[in-house]
């Protein structure tokens, strides 16, 4: 029986590659036909080039950091809830964010997202002022 990767140590790996903005070491803790959802079942994406196609400008953001605030574990089910600093068209702020991975064979077979509002950054005040 070969062994595979925990669930765990796979979303891990996909977060560090997240935060380090690696689209390739990104995509490669996801299966070749993984979906993305959004919570209450749309399908955001489906395979690696729509996956890809998703995520590549997010990766163009000066300031995308995932923070981790919990994880918990189910067997192949994790769930992250993340705070996520973006640049959004609107200017720089943050979103807060559960994601649910299901890990199969060492690869995310599927994730779901829900995602909060996006809080905007207040300007510092000097830049307000001048």
């Amino acid at each position: 029986m070969p062994s595979f990767t925990s669930p765990e140590v796979v979303v891990q790996r996909q977060l560090d590659a997240y935060n380090a903005k690696d689209l390739d070491a990104w995509l490669s803790t996801y299966a070749e036909d993984a979906k993305q959802f959004e919570l209450g079942g749309g399908l955001l994406a489906q395979g690696h080039e729509a996956i890809r196609a998703r995520t590549a400008q997010r990766f163009k953001e000066p300031n995308l950091h995932a923070l981790l605030l919990k994880r918990v574990v189910i067997g192949k089910v994790v769930i992250d809830h993340e705070d996520v600093v973006r640049t959004f068209p609107e200017g720089p702020g943050r979103v807060e964010l559960v994601c649910v991975y299901v890990v199969e064979q060492g690869k995310i077979q599927s994730a779901t997202f829900s995602i909060g509002p996006q809080v905007l950054t207040p300007a510092p005040l000097d830049a307000v002022v001048q």
